[in-house]
């Protein structure tokens, strides 16, 4: 299956062997109990552990992440489950764990709740791969690429390299990527983490999130962590992400395009600065970008002078959300300075490109601007 395309890929991901007059996809599974005589030897006992429909969905990522290879997956109940999972089930009283500053604004939680159980945390930025210099004694590195909201991009070929070499372990979080756009594990990481709340089943209806590993002792302690914590997701949510996934290139291909056409005509804008997208041969991180992503993501970033400007903007934009999250069908955009935590000015910008037609998402934009900005 590693020889072939991403679209036909997606669509038969994780599908169990055919059955006559069975469901090519079977339904959700509900059920908390199953019939269990004698030892416990199977592979469905109680619903907190094992569910079929997560065994299908977890297998249909792991053939995204790693085409032809061995690999386990674990899916969780939404994606801080999945980056809570891998960063508390790793590391220990007196371990250090180096995260980005500039990551998810929820990780700084999870950095919160490390440190009171006497984990020593280190941080820099993403861009100018800026933790290598951190790795001394560290446990674990935590990777966000690109980094949301501020789209930089580091060299995770680089970063793993350094990170073994000093003994610690490696997990890139690859939310805003998807594995369509690049894929951590065969990068060196050892864990690939993502919120599938995003792009991966991309409809703005599920909370998800998963965890895969090549190394069969790290996943089973992810594995654990979800047991004993009881972050998992439901049947129904599960058997609708691997729905989604039929989709996903189909999904991706118009929205990354549509991204790219859209950060092309905001460079045109006088008043529209510090624009970010990694698929825009100047923007800083494409250098980055180019060598370890076979496509660039859905997420623009960009600048209005002010945060009333900015507010009208949002305001103005027909085909457009006012919404938080990103990767979905439906083009959302925020002003991000409103939930606090990230270090952007007050009119910062996280624009979602989603799957509408790029010509008439574009002149949305574009009107929206004019009315926003006084310009025509």
């Amino acid at each position: 299956m590693n020889t072939m395309g991403d679209g036909t890929r997606a669509v038969r991901a994780g599908l169990p062997e055919p059955e006559q007059f069975e469901p090519t996809l079977p339904g959700p599974v509900f059920a908390a109990h199953f019939h269990l005589s004698g030892e416990p030897t199977g592979p469905y006992t109680y619903g907190r552990d094992t569910n079929p429909t997560w065994t299908h969905l977890e297998r249909a990522i792991g053939e995204l992440e790693a085409p032809g290879e061995p690999v386990k997956t674990t899916v969780f109940a939404s994606g801080m489950a999945a980056v809570s999972a891998v960063l508390l089930s790793q590391a220990r009283t007196g371990d250090v764990v180096v995260l980005p500053d500039d990551g998810y604004q929820a990780l700084p939680l999870v950095r919160e709740q490390l440190e009171a159980y006497g984990v020593e945390v280190r941080t820099a930025p993403t861009g100018g791969d800026a933790q290598l210099a951190l790795l001394e004694g560290a446990k674990l590195l935590w990777i966000e690429t690109p980094s949301n909201p501020g789209l930089d991009v580091c060299d995770v070929r680089r970063l793993v390299e350094a990170a073994h070499a000093a003994g610690a372990l490696v997990a890139v979080d690859n939310t805003l990527a998807t594995p369509l756009g690049q894929r951590p594990l065969e990068l060196g990481a050892d864990f690939s983490v993502a919120s599938d709340t995003k792009g991966m089943t991309g409809h703005g209806d599920i909370l998800l999130g998963h965890v895969t590993c090549r190394d069969p002792e790290l996943a089973a302690g992810v594995r654990r962590w979800r047991k004993v914590v009881g972050a998992i997701p439901g049947p129904m949510e599960a058997w609708l992400a691997h729905r989604s996934l039929a989709t996903l290139e189909l999904r991706i291909d118009r929205q990354c395009a549509t991204a790219l056409a859209l950060a092309e005509a905001l460079v045109k804008r006088q008043k529209v600065t510090g624009l970010r997208y990694p698929g825009l041969p100047t923007d800083p991180s494409y250098p980055n970008a180019v060598r370890q992503m076979r496509r660039f993501g859905s997420v623009v970033s960009f600048v209005l002078p002010d945060r009333e400007r900015a507010e009208r903007f949002l305001t103005e934009m027909r085909l457009v959300d006012d919404a938080t999250s990103f990767g979905g069908v439906r083009s959302t955009a925020e002003r991000r300075a409103r939930w606090g935590g990230d270090a952007v000015p007050e009119g910062f910008i996280r624009f979602s490109v989603g799957a509408e037609s790029t010509d008439d998402l574009v002149a949305d934009v574009e009107r929206a601007l004019d009315a926003a900005l006084g310009e025509s």
